[in-house]
């Protein structure tokens, strides 16, 4: 092939330079792609002004919406849920303000469906029709004779756990008799499980968990809405302000088996079998299943059961739920994992489907969801972020940004930050009302009360135009990866994903996403010019593995066998990894099911563009023989890539990340090679902290790829756009020396629980607070001021090294563009003036350090922050 090759001599710096902007993605320097809050209310006992107040604090600080969530973990037994609690008057009231003022502001408002979570309403108790039911049993050993005090089945025991499938029978109350051995009279009853929602009391009277397999639960919480929150006023508000309805994650809690009514008859309509022979071994206690048959048997068995119960879900609730909220002009948003259902479905249901980055195990939990919504056609996914464990009042903003530097590397592209706290409530601590600190009374808590208490708040608009412009790339256009896996169930947050993609692929650059029966279903699963779903995430091959939730089981439905044949006969490159010659149904087989599954096998593994290995380290050589490529590709490393495509334009988002939270990553600097849709595509970086588009120098071509050098510290990103045109870049600069910086002024505004006192102090080298004379237990904000002398004709970068928590640079009184706060690196050229300058930079802080003095019953048991311009300082002169 002709090579074509175009060298530059420097990266370009995002500085304001004549000719350096680029005009691409009209709206990135301001965009309107802001990430939200979870608000946390302490239920009506809220002051409308105050709201009002808040509403306001929040959209200044560049943030695009509010979750209204009714949680108060830490002050739960001082409120008076009669007077102002969930969907009372003054709660009402509040919700107005916070609409009409959203409105006037811009912002988004979505409301939570009920009081806390899971899904719970007032009009019911544990008794009521739609209100959480479970099985319950008694199981009662014997041997010879028993009399039976009710109808219910006997089996014999095997072992401990382990029962006889062909003992079971049917008996009504009275004596029974049966041969020698070990036996077990099982008797049964459905009742309601009296779950409640968390952090209650909420509601008086109190509100009770509906139940999420039927149509009454559903109706209930819609009667619940029309009776309690739809004013004609909300109505019309809902109406004027866009916002979602929302449902967080389904943590349906019973100590016996979940159930419905009517669940032994739909199980048998959808299944074609009769669930009743099989109820001992789906009996549950605490979520742990009793008993089994053999261990196949019982698998399918709950396989089948757990699709039921998904299907009724999906049918009786995400749907119902959906279209009310559609009325109401909303759009769904929902967290649809907890339970043992097809994630993968939900969130091709949804308007938005929403994961979270304290209870997923890793990225590809995320990867889930997102590879819906691709196949789906929605725009996003939407994340609960940046909840922490013991991290109240602790976490910094460096740590929010890593972490969801690398949650965008896994397909997510909204945040909705945990959380800003409403501002009091009688009897809470200094600095006020947090929704869950302390926890349980005693405990520091988890997540953030963020808001204009937190010393940080001054610098969060940074903070935020991050999160906008990252967000905008992550929704142009359309999400474009190399493979698609195969899951026999679409279940979420399980940690399971695709071990060789985590351990080999993703490591040098292969992107990859999960499809399961319900998305092979939608009309975007066809095949087209060797690509699955061409207008959407345009997968270049297809992986089959066994079952991940069952120990890589080789089971598949009929139904999915057809799709992966009609698919692979289309041109899709299909890899079957392992010997699929005892293929066997998902669920128990019915009778010819399993002669049916093994010749479709037969003719998949038949066809032309399908390779079988035996191994997944067999998948590489496997794509290389089907001639599939990879878009990025790369030296191994812990870059992650996020790929979309607009037009002639392709959008990359590149990231240092973490696949699991707990992972330790490295700083990279190397060549990466990116595929664009135009040969005539140059390389533009995207600022994601300025705002700034320029063109970059140092770049190569070769056909299709160009490469591009990047240099990330772990958990920082970058955006990178590959557009055809003739773009100016910048010239480059010659670095000249450079010198450290260690003579300072600083000047501590010392926040206490009276006011803010001021400390000032000279310093000769960079230590943290905690190491200064009178600072040990200061929290607050700090200005470091220097002076330098600069010659004429020359700039300088202003590189702080490290900074605890956020910084601001200012050159002369005049305040610089955002610097990342993973890389803190100022460009002090354009503002400097021959002669004596003066730099200041602004620190601000976490509470945490004053709060272990202010609060130590709660945070006295955390060790100080190291907190502060920590260093070391270089100024790196260039011309």
């Amino acid at each position: 092939m002709k090579r074509r090759t175009v060298l530059g001599l420097g990266m370009a710096f995002a500085a304001p330079w004549p000719g350096g902007a680029v005009k691409i993605l009209p709206g990135f320097p301001d965009p309107a792609t802001k990430a939200k809050f979870r608000w946390w209310w302490p239920h009506g006992l809220v002051d409308p002004a105050e709201i009002v107040r808040e509403v306001d604090q929040i959209a200044d600080a560049g943030f695009g919406g509010v979750e209204i969530q009714d949680v108060h973990h830490s002050v739960r037994a001082d409120l008076d849920a009669a007077v102002h609690g969930w969907g009372t008057e003054p709660w009402r009231k509040a919700v107005e303000a916070a609409l009409r003022r959203a409105k006037i502001r811009g912002l988004a408002v979505d409301l939570a469906i009920g009081p806390s979570w899971p899904a719970a309403v007032p009009t019911i108790d544990p008794d009521h029709p739609a209100a959480a039911k479970e099985l319950v049993h008694t199981a009662t050993p014997f041997t010879g004779s028993i009399t039976a005090p009710e109808p219910g089945q006997i089996v014999r025991v095997v072992t401990p756990g382990v029962l006889d499938p062909a003992s079971v029978q049917d008996v009504a109350a009275g004596d029974i008799t049966v041969p020698d051995g070990d036996w077990l009279l099982l008797t049964y009853r459905e009742q309601g499980s009296g779950q409640q929602p968390e952090g209650g009391p909420h509601t008086v009277p109190a509100s009770y968990v509906v139940d999420h397999f039927s149509a009454a639960g559903t109706r209930a919480i819609l009667d619940c809405w029309d009776d309690l929150v739809l004013t004609r006023t909300i109505r019309r508000l809902l109406r004027e302000v866009p916002g979602d309805l929302f449902e967080d994650s389904l943590e349906i809690e019973t100590g016996h088996t979940p159930w419905t009514p009517g669940l032994l008859a739909e199980f048998r309509r959808r299944m074609g079998y009769d669930l009743r022979p099989y109820l001992p071994i789906v009996l549950q206690n605490k979520g742990k299943y009793l008993y089994a048959y053999d261990s196949e048997t019982s698998r399918h068995v709950r396989d089948d059961l757990n699709q039921v119960l998904s299907d009724l879900y999906h049918e009786h609730h995400l749907i119902p739920l959906r279209d009310f909220a559609h009325r109401l002009g909303r759009t769904l948003r929902a967290q649809p994992y907890g339970l043992p259902t097809d994630a993968i479905r939900s969130a091709t249901l949804l308007d938005v489907a929403e994961g979270e980055s304290l209870g997923f195990k890793n990225l590809d939990d995320f990867r889930v969801l997102a590879s819906a919504r691709d196949m789906a056609g929605t725009a996003l996914l939407s994340c609960e972020a940046a909840a922490y464990a013991n991290g109240a009042y602790s976490t910094t903003w460096n740590k929010v940004v890593q972490t969801m530097a690398s949650v965008f590397a896994g397909g997510v592209n909204q945040a909705v930050l945990h959380g800003f706290a409403y501002r009091e409530v009688p009897g809470a601590a200094w600095p006020g009302f947090a929704a869950f600190s302390p926890y349980n009374g005693t405990g520091i808590g988890y997540a953030e009360a963020w808001g204009p208490r937190q010393p940080t708040w001054g610098h969060v608009p940074d903070v935020a135009r991050w999160f906008a412009r990252t967000q905008l790339v992550l929704r142009t256009g359309r999400h474009r990866a190399d493979l698609a896996y195969f899951r026999q169930k679409g279940f979420a947050a399980t940690g399971l994903g695709a071990p060789w993609q985590t351990n080999d692929g993703i490591p040098i650059g292969w992107t990859h996403g999960f499809v399961d029966e319900a998305s092979l279903s939608l009309p975007a699963a066809v095949v087209r010019d060797g690509r699955l779903a061409p207008r959407g995430p345009g997968y270049k091959a297809l992986v089959l593995d066994g079952d991940a939730i069952n120990g890589k089981e080789h089971t598949l439905s009929v139904r999915s066998a057809r799709k992966l044949l009609a698919m692979a006969r289309a041109g899709l490159a299909t890899v079957v990894i392992g010997d699929w010659s005892d293929v066997h149904p998902t669920g128990l087989a019915l009778p010819g099911e399993t002669a049916a599954l093994r010749a479709l096998m037969t003719a998949l593994l038949a066809e032309e563009r399908v390779r079988v290995v035996t191994e997944p380290a067999g998948i590489p050589a496997a794509l290389a023989d089907l001639g599939v490529q990879r878009d990025v590709t790369y030296e191994r490393s812990s870059l992650m890539t996020v790929h979309r495509t607009d037009g002639d334009t392709d959008y990359y988002y590149l990231a240092n990340a973490r696949h699991a939270e707990n992972r330790v990553i490295n700083p990279i600097d190397q060549d990466v090679w990116l595929t664009a849709r135009s040969p005539r595509s140059v390389p533009v970086r995207l600022d994601a902290w300025t705002g700034e588009v320029v063109a970059l120098s140092d770049f190569t071509r070769s056909d299709s790829r160009v490469r591009v050098r990047v240099t990330l510290a772990p958990g920082q990103s970058m955006l990178i756009a590959l557009t055809p045109g003739n773009h100016r870049a910048m010239p480059p600069r010659l670095m000249l020396d450079a010198a450290p910086l260690t003579s300072w002024t600083l000047e501590v505004d010392d926040w206490q629980p009276s006011g803010v006192a001021t400390h000032q102090l000279a310093l000769t080298e960079l230590l943290p607070w905690s190491q200064l004379p009178g600072l040990a237990d200061v929290s607050g904000v700090g200005r470091y001021r220097t002076t330098i002398e600069a010659p004429p004709g020359q700039g300088a970068l202003l590189d702080l090294g490290r900074v605890v928590d956020t910084c601001r640079v200012r050159v002369n009184g005049r305040l610089l563009p955002p610097v990342d706060v993973l890389k803190p690196v100022a460009d002090l050229g354009p503002w400097l003036r021959a002669g004596t300058n003066t730099i200041e930079v602004e620190v601000a802080t976490t509470l945490l350090n004053r709060l272990r003095t202010t609060s130590p019953a709660v945070f006295g048991i955390a060790n100080r922050q190291a907190y502060g311009l920590l260093g070391p300082v270089q100024l790196r002169w260039y011309r």
